[in-house]
Protein backbone atom coordinates (compact mmCIF):
# COMPACT_ATOMS: atom_id res chain seq x y z
CA UNK A 1 0.00 0.00 0.00
CA UNK A 2 1.41 3.39 -1.00
CA UNK A 3 2.08 5.80 1.83
CA UNK A 4 0.56 9.25 1.95
CA UNK A 5 3.09 11.90 0.91
CA UNK A 6 3.29 15.21 2.75
CA UNK A 7 5.14 18.15 1.22
CA UNK A 8 6.60 20.91 3.39
CA UNK A 9 8.95 23.84 3.26
CA UNK A 10 10.69 22.58 6.39
CA UNK A 11 10.44 19.41 8.45
CA UNK A 12 11.60 19.54 12.06
CA UNK A 13 12.73 16.26 13.57
CA UNK A 14 12.18 16.39 17.31
CA UNK A 15 9.44 17.86 19.48
CA UNK A 16 11.45 19.08 22.46
CA UNK A 17 12.28 22.71 23.31
CA UNK A 18 14.49 23.19 20.23
CA UNK A 19 12.00 21.61 17.84
CA UNK A 20 8.97 23.42 19.22
CA UNK A 21 10.79 26.75 19.21
CA UNK A 22 11.80 26.12 15.61
CA UNK A 23 8.15 25.37 14.85
CA UNK A 24 7.04 28.71 16.26
CA UNK A 25 9.59 30.68 14.24
CA UNK A 26 9.08 28.67 11.07
CA UNK A 27 5.32 29.07 11.19
CA UNK A 28 5.63 32.79 11.94
CA UNK A 29 7.89 33.06 8.87
CA UNK A 30 4.99 31.74 6.79
CA UNK A 31 6.74 28.45 6.14
CA UNK A 32 4.69 25.32 5.78
CA UNK A 33 6.28 23.19 8.48
CA UNK A 34 5.84 19.88 10.25
CA UNK A 35 7.28 18.58 13.51
CA UNK A 36 7.88 14.85 13.79
CA UNK A 37 8.81 12.93 16.93
CA UNK A 38 9.11 9.27 17.85
CA UNK A 39 7.38 9.95 21.17
CA UNK A 40 4.98 12.55 22.50
CA UNK A 41 6.17 16.16 22.37
CA UNK A 42 7.95 17.83 25.26
CA UNK A 43 11.45 16.38 25.22
CA UNK A 44 13.68 16.00 28.27
CA UNK A 45 12.09 18.81 30.36
CA UNK A 46 8.96 16.67 30.64
CA UNK A 47 10.97 14.46 32.98
CA UNK A 48 12.23 17.28 35.22
CA UNK A 49 10.44 17.94 38.50
CA UNK A 50 11.26 21.64 38.64
CA UNK A 51 13.10 24.11 36.43
CA UNK A 52 14.51 27.21 38.10
CA UNK A 53 16.66 28.77 35.39
CA UNK A 54 14.25 29.41 32.50
CA UNK A 55 13.71 33.14 32.06
CA UNK A 56 10.36 34.42 33.22
CA UNK A 57 9.69 31.42 35.46
CA UNK A 58 11.62 31.48 38.76
CA UNK A 59 10.27 27.97 39.28
CA UNK A 60 8.09 25.83 37.04
CA UNK A 61 7.46 22.13 36.64
CA UNK A 62 9.22 20.60 33.67
CA UNK A 63 6.05 18.99 32.31
CA UNK A 64 4.15 22.27 32.69
CA UNK A 65 6.81 24.18 30.77
CA UNK A 66 6.79 21.58 28.01
CA UNK A 67 3.01 21.92 27.75
CA UNK A 68 3.35 25.69 27.38
CA UNK A 69 5.92 25.21 24.60
CA UNK A 70 3.59 22.90 22.69
CA UNK A 71 0.58 25.18 23.16
CA UNK A 72 2.61 28.13 21.89
CA UNK A 73 3.72 26.17 18.84
CA UNK A 74 0.18 25.00 18.09
CA UNK A 75 -1.05 28.60 18.11
CA UNK A 76 0.86 29.36 14.91
CA UNK A 77 -0.25 26.29 13.00
CA UNK A 78 2.77 23.99 12.73
CA UNK A 79 1.63 20.49 11.80
CA UNK A 80 2.53 17.94 14.46
CA UNK A 81 3.18 14.25 14.02
CA UNK A 82 3.96 12.61 17.38
CA UNK A 83 4.56 8.89 17.97
CA UNK A 84 6.05 8.29 14.54
CA UNK A 85 8.39 5.38 13.91
CA UNK A 86 11.02 6.98 11.65
CA UNK A 87 12.43 4.46 9.20
CA UNK A 88 14.87 6.60 7.23
CA UNK A 89 16.08 10.16 6.70
CA UNK A 90 17.68 11.26 3.43
CA UNK A 91 19.31 14.66 3.83
CA UNK A 92 21.23 14.50 0.57
CA UNK A 93 18.35 14.30 -1.87
CA UNK A 94 16.37 17.23 -3.27
CA UNK A 95 13.83 17.42 -1.82
CA UNK A 96 14.85 15.93 1.52
CA UNK A 97 12.92 12.77 2.35
CA UNK A 98 11.82 11.41 5.74
CA UNK A 99 10.01 8.09 5.81
CA UNK A 100 7.99 6.91 8.78
CA UNK A 101 6.02 3.71 9.16
CA UNK A 102 2.92 5.65 8.11
CA UNK A 103 3.96 8.53 5.84
CA UNK A 104 6.52 10.02 3.48
CA UNK A 105 7.61 13.59 4.11
CA UNK A 106 9.37 15.75 1.52
CA UNK A 107 10.83 19.13 2.34
CA UNK A 108 13.16 21.85 1.11
CA UNK A 109 14.91 22.13 4.48
CA UNK A 110 15.26 19.98 7.59
CA UNK A 111 15.95 21.03 11.17
CA UNK A 112 17.48 18.26 13.27
CA UNK A 113 16.34 18.63 16.87
CA UNK A 114 16.26 15.04 18.10
CA UNK A 115 18.10 15.88 21.30
CA UNK A 116 20.31 13.56 23.27
CA UNK A 117 19.89 10.56 25.53
CA UNK A 118 21.42 9.68 28.86
CA UNK A 119 24.90 8.23 28.61
CA UNK A 120 25.20 4.71 30.00
CA UNK A 121 27.72 3.65 32.62
CA UNK A 122 28.72 0.64 30.48
CA UNK A 123 29.43 -1.55 33.49
CA UNK A 124 28.32 -5.12 34.26
CA UNK A 125 24.78 -5.30 35.60
CA UNK A 126 23.60 -1.97 34.20
CA UNK A 127 21.70 -3.33 31.23
CA UNK A 128 20.33 -6.28 33.18
CA UNK A 129 18.79 -4.11 35.90
CA UNK A 130 17.27 -1.30 33.83
CA UNK A 131 13.74 -0.96 35.19
CA UNK A 132 14.67 -3.11 38.18
CA UNK A 133 16.71 -0.60 40.10
CA UNK A 134 18.57 1.25 37.35
CA UNK A 135 16.83 4.37 36.10
CA UNK A 136 17.80 7.47 34.13
CA UNK A 137 14.82 9.55 35.25
CA UNK A 138 14.34 10.55 38.89
CA UNK A 139 10.97 12.18 38.23
CA UNK A 140 9.69 9.05 36.49
CA UNK A 141 10.83 6.54 39.09
CA UNK A 142 11.69 8.40 42.28
CA UNK A 143 8.44 7.52 44.02
CA UNK A 144 9.35 3.82 43.85
CA UNK A 145 12.16 4.45 46.33
CA UNK A 146 10.24 5.76 49.30
CA UNK A 147 12.27 5.16 52.49
CA UNK A 148 14.95 3.38 50.47
CA UNK A 149 18.59 4.09 49.64
CA UNK A 150 19.71 5.22 46.20
CA UNK A 151 22.93 6.19 44.47
CA UNK A 152 23.25 9.00 41.95
CA UNK A 153 26.25 8.78 39.63
CA UNK A 154 27.64 12.10 38.37
CA UNK A 155 28.77 15.53 39.47
CA UNK A 156 27.05 17.99 37.15
CA UNK A 157 23.89 20.05 37.55
CA UNK A 158 21.58 17.23 36.52
CA UNK A 159 23.11 14.76 38.96
CA UNK A 160 22.89 17.14 41.91
CA UNK A 161 19.40 18.41 41.01
CA UNK A 162 18.07 14.89 40.62
CA UNK A 163 19.80 13.80 43.81
CA UNK A 164 18.06 16.58 45.72
CA UNK A 165 14.75 15.62 44.13
CA UNK A 166 15.19 12.00 45.21
CA UNK A 167 15.42 13.05 48.86
CA UNK A 168 11.68 13.66 48.69
CA UNK A 169 11.30 9.88 48.71
CA UNK A 170 14.52 8.12 49.64
CA UNK A 171 15.88 7.97 53.18
CA UNK A 172 19.44 8.20 51.86
CA UNK A 173 20.96 9.52 48.64
CA UNK A 174 24.61 8.94 47.77
CA UNK A 175 26.05 11.21 45.09
CA UNK A 176 29.08 9.47 43.63
CA UNK A 177 31.53 11.49 41.58
CA UNK A 178 34.81 10.47 39.96
CA UNK A 179 36.58 13.72 40.89
CA UNK A 180 37.21 15.51 44.18
CA UNK A 181 35.01 18.47 43.28
CA UNK A 182 31.60 18.76 41.65
CA UNK A 183 30.93 20.47 38.33
CA UNK A 184 27.44 21.58 39.39
CA UNK A 185 26.54 25.20 40.11
CA UNK A 186 27.45 26.35 43.61
CA UNK A 187 23.85 27.10 44.53
CA UNK A 188 22.91 23.48 43.84
CA UNK A 189 25.95 22.07 45.62
CA UNK A 190 25.23 24.16 48.70
CA UNK A 191 21.60 23.09 48.68
CA UNK A 192 22.63 19.43 48.50
CA UNK A 193 25.20 19.81 51.27
CA UNK A 194 22.55 21.29 53.54
CA UNK A 195 20.31 18.27 52.99
CA UNK A 196 20.93 15.71 55.73
CA UNK A 197 19.83 12.86 53.45
CA UNK A 198 22.62 13.51 50.95
CA UNK A 199 26.10 12.05 51.26
CA UNK A 200 28.86 12.72 48.73
CA UNK A 201 31.38 10.09 47.73
CA UNK A 202 34.27 11.66 45.83
CA UNK A 203 37.12 10.26 43.70
CA UNK A 204 35.02 7.18 43.04
CA UNK A 205 33.63 5.33 40.03
CA UNK A 206 31.09 2.50 39.78
CA UNK A 207 32.42 -0.81 38.50
CA UNK A 208 29.53 -3.28 38.75
CA UNK A 209 25.85 -3.45 39.71
CA UNK A 210 24.78 -6.46 41.75
CA UNK A 211 21.41 -7.92 42.59
CA UNK A 212 18.98 -10.77 42.20
CA UNK A 213 15.49 -9.88 41.00
CA UNK A 214 16.40 -6.25 41.52
CA UNK A 215 19.38 -4.11 42.44
CA UNK A 216 20.93 -4.90 45.81
CA UNK A 217 24.26 -3.05 45.71
CA UNK A 218 26.87 -1.37 43.57
CA UNK A 219 30.61 -1.95 43.56
CA UNK A 220 32.51 1.35 43.64
CA UNK A 221 36.25 1.95 43.32
CA UNK A 222 38.24 4.83 44.74
CA UNK A 223 40.37 6.09 41.84
CA UNK A 224 43.18 7.24 44.14
CA UNK A 225 43.75 4.19 46.32
CA UNK A 226 41.83 1.67 44.17
CA UNK A 227 39.91 0.35 47.17
CA UNK A 228 36.66 -1.34 46.18
CA UNK A 229 33.52 -1.03 48.31
CA UNK A 230 30.23 -2.89 48.04
CA UNK A 231 27.66 -0.16 48.66
CA UNK A 232 24.18 -1.43 49.48
CA UNK A 233 21.52 0.52 47.54
CA UNK A 234 18.04 -0.10 46.21
CA UNK A 235 18.30 2.14 43.17
CA UNK A 236 20.93 3.63 40.89
CA UNK A 237 20.47 6.81 38.86
CA UNK A 238 23.30 7.57 36.39
CA UNK A 239 23.56 11.20 35.27
CA UNK A 240 26.96 11.28 33.60
CA UNK A 241 26.18 13.17 30.43
CA UNK A 242 24.37 12.60 27.17
CA UNK A 243 24.91 11.14 23.71
CA UNK A 244 23.25 12.60 20.60
CA UNK A 245 20.25 10.89 19.03
CA UNK A 246 21.93 10.90 15.62
CA UNK A 247 21.46 7.31 14.49
CA UNK A 248 19.18 8.28 11.61
CA UNK A 249 21.62 10.80 10.13
CA UNK A 250 25.04 9.45 11.08
CA UNK A 251 27.45 9.83 8.17
CA UNK A 252 25.30 12.32 6.28
CA UNK A 253 26.45 15.46 8.10
CA UNK A 254 29.71 16.41 9.79
CA UNK A 255 29.90 15.35 13.44
CA UNK A 256 32.43 15.82 16.21
CA UNK A 257 34.30 13.03 17.94
CA UNK A 258 31.35 12.33 20.24
CA UNK A 259 28.82 12.23 17.41
CA UNK A 260 27.26 15.66 17.95
CA UNK A 261 26.39 17.56 14.76
CA UNK A 262 28.73 20.42 13.90
CA UNK A 263 27.02 23.70 12.99
CA UNK A 264 27.96 27.32 12.48
CA UNK A 265 26.38 30.22 14.36
CA UNK A 266 23.31 30.05 12.09
CA UNK A 267 22.75 26.40 13.10
CA UNK A 268 23.62 25.37 9.53
CA UNK A 269 25.09 21.87 9.22
CA UNK A 270 27.50 20.72 6.53
CA UNK A 271 24.74 20.15 3.94
CA UNK A 272 22.85 23.13 2.47
CA UNK A 273 19.32 23.26 3.80
CA UNK A 274 20.14 21.16 6.88
CA UNK A 275 20.16 22.75 10.32
CA UNK A 276 20.68 21.37 13.83
CA UNK A 277 19.39 22.81 17.10
CA UNK A 278 19.56 21.95 20.78
CA UNK A 279 21.33 19.08 22.51
CA UNK A 280 22.03 17.22 19.27
CA UNK A 281 24.64 19.73 18.12
CA UNK A 282 28.12 20.64 19.32
CA UNK A 283 27.53 23.36 21.89
CA UNK A 284 29.20 24.61 25.08
CA UNK A 285 25.95 24.53 27.07
CA UNK A 286 22.98 22.15 26.95
CA UNK A 287 20.06 23.79 28.71
CA UNK A 288 16.38 24.34 27.91
CA UNK A 289 17.01 28.04 27.31
CA UNK A 290 19.85 27.42 24.84
CA UNK A 291 17.83 24.78 23.00
CA UNK A 292 14.97 27.25 22.56
CA UNK A 293 17.43 29.84 21.26
CA UNK A 294 18.95 27.34 18.83
CA UNK A 295 15.50 26.46 17.53
CA UNK A 296 14.69 30.10 16.83
CA UNK A 297 17.98 30.68 14.99
CA UNK A 298 17.65 27.49 12.94
CA UNK A 299 14.14 28.36 11.75
CA UNK A 300 15.04 31.94 10.83
CA UNK A 301 17.96 30.75 8.73
CA UNK A 302 15.97 27.90 7.24
CA UNK A 303 13.51 30.52 6.02
CA UNK A 304 16.37 32.59 4.58
CA UNK A 305 17.80 29.51 2.89
CA UNK A 306 14.49 28.72 1.22
CA UNK A 307 14.03 32.34 0.14
CA UNK A 308 17.56 32.67 -1.23
CA UNK A 309 17.30 29.38 -3.11
CA UNK A 310 14.00 30.32 -4.66
CA UNK A 311 15.65 30.57 -8.08
CA UNK A 312 16.90 26.99 -7.74
CA UNK A 313 14.77 23.98 -8.65
CA UNK A 314 13.64 23.28 -5.09
CA UNK A 315 9.92 23.08 -5.80
CA UNK A 316 8.37 19.99 -4.33
CA UNK A 317 5.90 19.88 -7.17
CA UNK A 318 8.43 19.74 -10.00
Amino acid sequence: MDKKVYEYDVVILGGGPAGLSAGVYAARSALKCAIIDITMFGGQPSNYADIENYMGFPEIGGFELSEKFEEHCSKFGADKFPMQEILSVNLISEPKVIETSEFLFQSKAVILAMGAAAKKLEIPGEKEYIGRGVSYCAVCDGAFYKNKTVAVIGGGNTAVEEGIYLTKFAKKVYIIHRRDTLRADKILVNRAKMNEKVEFIYDTIPTEILGEDKVKSILIKNVKNENITNLEVDGIFPFIGVVPNCELVNGQVKQDGNGFIITDETMSASIPGIFAAGDIRTTPLRQVITAVSDGAVSAVYAARYIEECGHVELSLNK
